[in-house]
């Protein structure tokens, strides 16, 4: 008894007794043996990994199946190639420079009145109250922002 405790204690007289040279050949036991299991679930892990790597690639008759798919749309796009090749109605040089004018004529205007419309829009928020995405939604005004549209590069 220890004050208002009682302690128990397991008879261990039917164990024999063990010299502290025989718990240190347990420990040194107990060590090898946890570094082997390391090793064994290390090896067992790599197996996994090689399985798993193993199961997902392609059989050899799925591989048969993709390289002849893969082949026919190779040919597919040989013809089309040679059907592009052999036409006879190809853009000419005038008319390629007239369309890349144009385009940068129509970009030029976009910017010009892009900029008109926001030192408008600008010149009238000096004065107004509220905020600018506000008044856009008061007026109906969509910007470029709104619709993640960029104007081009010259």
């Amino acid at each position: 008894t220890y004050g208002k405790q009682k302690i128990y204690f397991a008879d261990q007289d039917q164990f024999a007794m063990v010299s502290d040279a025989d718990l240190q050949g347990l420990d040194a036991q107990i060590v090898a043996l946890a570094a082997k299991v390391q090793s064994l679930q290390q090896s067992c892990r790599h197996m996994e990994a090689e399985l798993k790597d193993l199961t997902s690639a392609l059989t050899t008759p799925e591989m048969q199946k993709e390289i002849q798919d893969l082949k026919k749309e190779c040919d597919g796009y040989r013809e089309r190639l040679k059907n592009i090749k052999a036409a006879t109605n190809h853009v000419t040089p005038e008319e390629k420079e007239q369309v890349h004018r144009d385009r940068q004529k129509y970009c030029r205007e976009w910017r010009k009145r892009k900029r008109m419309a926001t030192e408008l829009s600008d010149a009238i928020l000096e004065g107004y109250p509220k905020s600018k995405k506000q008044f856009f939604e008061e007026v109906g005004i969509e910007t470029d922002e709104d619709y993640n549209v960029k104007l081009p590069d010259p």
